[in-house]
């Protein structure tokens, strides 16, 4: 399930062509961002979504490692868990032990790839520069969007962790190999 999820969201538009898990504008900028449509800056916070989500489709990769090195480290306890418990009781050991190694992998290729659209290192420099103007225009405090960006891509993918592992719970076909077959099939 980790691999389909991985292998779904990091791929060019695995993210920004999902409705469930597409990254828009922080909350703090929508006013701004719906302001900056209705003077004919649309394309602008089009291209400010879209490096976002880029940015987010480049990170998912890295999570495979991560994934494997929670899986290889799993107890006997942790697996008993697992299968004994709800529908997501993999997905949330999964959170639980790599949300703050995928933080740590994931924000220098986020910072990366949000530092090359242009857009997106605008922002940026003008947070940067201008936090008192940008909490004013955002109506908050200035955004670290890297941050941001890193956070919703990490709930992307545990989001489509929860979904596979729901699927490989309720439907038989869903079991691709012997030892789902042999641990969900009662």
């Amino acid at each position: 399930g980790v691999k389909r999820a991985i292998t779904q969201l990091g791929r060019e538009d695995g993210f920004n062509k999902d409705p469930s898990v597409r990254i828009l504008v922080p909350k703090q900028l929508r006013k701004l961002s719906d302001t900056a449509r209705q003077l004919g800056a649309g394309k602008k916070v089009d291209q400010f979504e879209l490096s976002m989500n880029r940015a987010a489709e480049k990170a998912i990769p890295a999570a495979a490692d991560i994934f494997a090195d929670a899986v290889r480290q799993m107890t006997v306890q942790d697996a008993i868990d697992i299968v004994r418990g709800d529908e997501d009781a993999g997905t949330r050991f999964f959170r639980r032990v790599t949300e703050d190694k995928l933080r740590a992998k994931f924000m220098p290729i986020v910072a990366d790839a949000t530092a090359k659209a242009g857009v997106t290192k605008r922002y940026k420099e003008m947070a940067g520069k201008n936090s008192g103007l940008t909490k004013l225009l955002g109506g908050g405090e200035s955004i670290d969007l890297d941050r941001y960006v890193t956070d919703e891509a990490m709930d992307g993918l545990y989001h489509y962790v929860s979904e596979q592992e729901k699927d490989i719970r309720k439907n038989p076909m869903k079991r691709s190999s012997d030892l789902l077959r042999k641990v969900f099939g009662k």
